[in-house]
């Protein structure tokens, strides 16, 4: 065993010789150049402007839950206590994603509100991480059937929002798989991006389309989505850098629901709201313009928490 080691010492010996004298002999090359002759690496991309992310159960005021959710006041004092404070989305990572959940209960059904606040950051030394969110954005904005603005079409040369997606998935730690209640990561957080590890809040998943509420039947066309511009899905406007509105109804076994979902990205956080209603009468559908209504006017709210 002695003679094995010395042998490998004398062998491990020689080549780093020969080694150093490679190594002096191209350094004296005039025309070679050394590495710090080289090409200058690439200089990384503009970081976010967001390096953390506020708490979500604490992001809603009171007065807007109350108007949103109706009923939460005719609670039992300690239950309506728990009721305004949520329920926090289970998350790994609070300066990267953090969620929050409130339900009440109608006499002819439920309403529930999910937030998800996720940060993004980009793993890729020449993308930004702004740039990073708006992939991110338009890829949740495609699949909700949103039509793209005229105004921003694809530059020629480079991948689709999902080609980068897809491929910059598994280089991001903080998007794992998870109910996020969008949660992206994303579901459609559902929708809120449920893709980070966010407990129940998800990329984007919305929250009337959990379990428990019934097989649902074949997908209903939803009335504002038929012909109703105004409620119709949509880009919305004078909310972050970018905003849609989704709006869905369907039916279950147990009744009726209508998922309304924003998404709006401020710099380098996407933000989802999902907010729904059940009613457990099938022929008793839930409108769109009130929900649609209080869910934007939540969002301008969260909005102005980043704009400040």
């Amino acid at each position: 065993m002695q003679r094995w080691a010395y042998g490998t010492s004398a062998v491990t010996a020689a080549l780093l010789v020969g080694l150093t004298g490679c190594t002096g002999s191209s350094g004296d090359d005039s025309g070679g150049g050394s590495e710090q002759d080289g090409p200058a690496t690439a200089s990384s991309a503009k970081p976010g402007k967001y390096r953390t992310l506020p708490e979500a159960c604490g992001a809603v005021e009171r007065g807007t839950l109350r108007a949103l959710l109706p009923g939460l006041d005719r609670l039992e004092s300690r239950k309506r206590e728990e009721a305004y404070d949520g329920q926090p989305a289970l998350t790994y990572d609070t300066d990267r994603r953090t969620g929050c959940r409130w339900t009440t209960g109608l006499p002819d059904g439920t309403r529930s509100l999910v937030i998800d606040f996720e940060r993004v950051v980009s793993y890729d030394p020449a993308l930004s991480d702004d740039d990073r969110a708006q992939q991110l954005y338009d890829k949740k904005a495609a699949e909700a059937g949103i039509p793209a603005p005229l105004d921003r079409k694809p530059e020629d040369g480079k991948p689709s929002a999902a080609a980068s997606e897809s491929a910059a998935e598994d280089a991001d730690p903080a998007r794992t798989t998870g109910p996020a209640g969008s949660g992206e990561d994303d579901g459609k957080n559902g929708k809120n991006g449920g893709d980070t590890g966010s407990g129940e809040t998800g990329g984007s998943g919305t929250a009337g389309r959990t379990a428990g509420k019934g097989e649902e039947s074949p997908a209903s066309p939803s009335p504002s989505a038929s012909g109703d511009a105004a409620t119709a899905p949509r880009a919305l406007d004078g909310l972050g850098d970018v905003a849609y509105i989704d709006d869905h109804l369907g039916t279950a076994d147990s009744g009726a629901h209508r998922d309304i979902t924003i998404v709006f990205r401020a710099s380098n956080v996407l933000v989802t709201i999902a907010y729904d209603q059940w009613s457990t009468h099938r022929s008793d559908i839930p409108g769109s313009k009130e929900l649609q209504t209080r869910a934007q006017r939540l969002a301008r709210e969260l909005s102005d928490t980043f704009d400040a």
